[in-house]
């Protein structure tokens, strides 16, 4: 019986596979460089045990857990959380980017993107990533992430660079002024996360001539100091709800900069599971 976990900063997917059969959990999100090691012990012992249902704790052989933040050191209380808690079990901790690569192109080469509050990519030979441009975060990179584009979109408001009825209509939604913004950027903490909920507003307006040009150059931005490195004749492939839900604007500025895209998914749990059912014949 095995567990996967797909990991981010505001929830956890969880899935139980065994024989052909899986069950979904949802536990908060676990990420060892913002939680302490008694915030991560309690998710895992308080609301992930209690939500295995039908299987016991004794019952899981394997863990997979795929998270943000998984880097050698602090994911090492996970690991050991993990392996306490289900004593039985190998545990095996990888980063949110492997999970991605693993989900989006299986078995085969490719190129994997993560598309949501932040954003990264890279090249995978089907086994392992060969090749990793680094993010930098929303304020040196992340091009194409939620954080990015809302970034982005509310300077340009804020600027006049965009039409003034989308300034005054963001403000209106969001119940901001001027000022609330830039407190909430500069002095308040998760200022990505602030920014990244602008997206919504974005998504509604995205059909609009101007919204459509600065998407493109958001994408654009994304391609161009992210992907050059990669191999071009390779797909690229997308997981995250910003690469969802802009998907055929992300198809469509590929297409312009001669790339082929591949799979989109909002999350990568599914995939993951694929991947792990699949691993014999690999």
């Amino acid at each position: 019986m095995i567990l996967i976990a797909d990991s981010g900063a505001t929830k956890t997917d969880w899935i139980i596979l065994s024989d052909n059969e899986q069950d979904n959990i949802k536990t908060q999100g676990i990420n060892p460089f913002h939680q302490t090691k008694e915030q991560i012990r309690l998710i895992i012992t308080n609301e992930l045990t209690e939500r295995l249902g039908r299987h016991s704790v004794e019952s899981i052989d394997e863990i997979y857990f795929y998270g943000a933040g998984c880097l050698p050191g602090p994911s090492t209380i996970i690991e050991d959380i993990l392996q306490n808690t289900f004593a039985y079990a190998s545990v095996n901790i990888h980063t949110d980017l492997t999970g991605a690569a693993r989900a989006l192109c299986q078995y085969k080469p490719g190129i994997a993107c993560i598309m949501g509050t932040g954003s990264n990519s890279c090249q995978y030979d089907g086994k392992e990533i060969t090749s990793n441009i680094p993010p930098l975060g929303f304020i040196l990179g992340d091009e194409g992430s939620g954080a990015y584009i809302g970034k982005r979109f509310v300077a340009d408001c804020m600027k006049g660079l965009l039409p003034h009825h989308l300034k005054d209509g963001l403000l209106e939604d969001y119940h901001l002024t001027e000022k609330d913004i830039l407190y909430k950027v500069y002095k308040e903490s998760q200022a990505n996360r602030f920014l990244a909920s602008m997206t919504h507003y974005i998504y509604k307006h995205k059909d609009e001539a101007e919204v459509k040009a600065f998407l493109k150059n958001c994408f654009n931005e994304f391609f161009r100091r992210n992907l050059a490195g990669y191999d071009k004749d390779l797909k690229v492939s997308f997981t995250g709800s910003v690469s969802w839900f802009f998907r055929e604007e992300i198809k469509d500025t590929a297409e312009e900069m001669g790339y082929t895209t591949g799979t989109f998914t909002q999350s990568p749990i599914n995939g993951l599971a694929e991947y792990h059912k699949n691993r014999t014949n690999h």
